[in-house]
């Protein structure tokens, strides 16, 4: 039975939306574990907030485990995830801890998916991406494939409402290298970065988008079952023609001095939206799905500012996931909770645009 006592765990309490959960997190009652690696960032936050503080590397799950002693479940609010995700969730299979985190990363969503039968075994629930990557697409994904069973394709685009915060942008910096990807058929295929463009009509206005590796091509068809995805974000034409220039070398940024480089730079440039531009900003997102008679649904939805709504969503479903309502295994949101589920916030508002049958 959940109460606001149930022991659970922020790993990442120091960055920007990991402070931003555990402070709702302290607005509605709760009073959890706060955590990370750098002993004077988390004592001091914990010290501030007047959370207990636990301070660990996630250099060996076996070490993690035995942090994670005693606890319900862990968020996980430490990117990179491609390089911090594996070893927590390791770490949670050997403590029977349940995992939740709030990556944007298609390959971290796919390990997730493949430690389902190890997570089922140990008893736990495993939930990747519970913030505005993916949760927004997934539920706007989920309620498309339901007005649309027999759909083939899935789009889906968004358009962030703020500046991005320092995590955020070191997990972007750390991937540029790896190029795009797709869903066809099934299998997530690479293609070359920038790959694609087209005109989204968002519920403020058509804008331009291109595809991105997003973590929707992993999770949406674990939700929808959809072969084919793709996802767009709004970029300006300048900055896709610049991707495109120069995509042949971008291969250098996964050269270990780049990535330094580029983190140093990110640390002293990048600090997140401001309080105002949080509260005030909204995000928008859209999606389409078709099948292969011709059928079109279509779909717009409005959030509010993204790293509001990531605070949100992550509480919501860590005290869904403490009062035991996840099944032991690997979930989406969308498939969770439902379609609806993200319609159940303030703020939010989904808009029909098109139903051809």
């Amino acid at each position: 039975m959940l109460t606001h006592s149930t022991p659970w765990m922020i790993y990442g309490a120091n960055g920007y939306t990991g402070r931003l959960i555990a402070e709702q997190a302290i607005a509605k009652g709760h009073s959890p574990i706060l955590a990370g690696r750098d002993a004077s960032k988390i004592d001091a936050v914990g010290k501030e907030l007047g959370c207990p503080a636990r301070v660990f590397s996630l250099s060996s799950p076996s070490a993690i485990a035995q942090h994670l002693d005693g606890l319900s479940a862990v968020l996980h609010c430490a990117g990179p995830f491609s390089r911090t995700a594996r070893p927590m969730i390791e770490a949670c299979l050997l403590a029977g801890v349940d995992y939740l985190d709030i990556t944007g990363e298609l390959d971290v969503i796919e390990f997730a998916f493949q430690q389902h039968d190890r997570a089922v075994a140990a008893g736990i629930s495993i939930m990747p991406a519970v913030g505005f990557d993916v949760v927004p697409s997934d539920c706007l994904a989920a309620q498309l494939a339901a007005a649309l069973p027999s759909a083939t394709e899935l789009q889906l685009a968004f358009k962030s409402g703020g500046s991005i915060s320092p995590g955020t942008a070191t997990t972007l910096w750390s991937v540029l290298g790896d190029g795009g990807r797709v869903r066809e058929d099934g299998q997530i295929v690479r293609v070359p970065i920038a790959w694609q463009t087209m005109s989204i009509r968002f519920a403020s206005g058509t804008r331009q988008a291109v595809t991105i590796p997003w973590g929707d091509v992993s999770s949406a068809f674990h939700t929808t079952g959809i072969p084919n995805i793709r996802v767009y974000t709004v970029m300006p034409t300048r900055r896709i023609l610049s991707l495109r220039r120069w995509r042949w070398t971008l291969f250098l940024t996964r050269l270990a001095p780049i990535q330094w480089l580029g983190r140093k730079w990110i640390k002293r440039n990048i600090s997140g939206p401001n309080d105002t531009q949080r509260l005030q900003g909204k995000s928008e997102l859209w999606g389409r799905v078709a099948d292969n008679e011709g059928q079109i649904v279509e779909a717009t939805l409005v959030t509010p500012e993204g790293y509001s709504l990531t605070a949100q969503t992550a509480l919501r479903i860590m005290q869904r996931t403490l009062a035991g309502e996840l099944a032991p295994g690997f979930s989406t949101p969308g498939k969770a909770f439902g379609g609806k589920f993200i319609e159940t916030f303030a703020d939010v508002r989904m808009k029909w645009l098109e139903i051809s049958k």
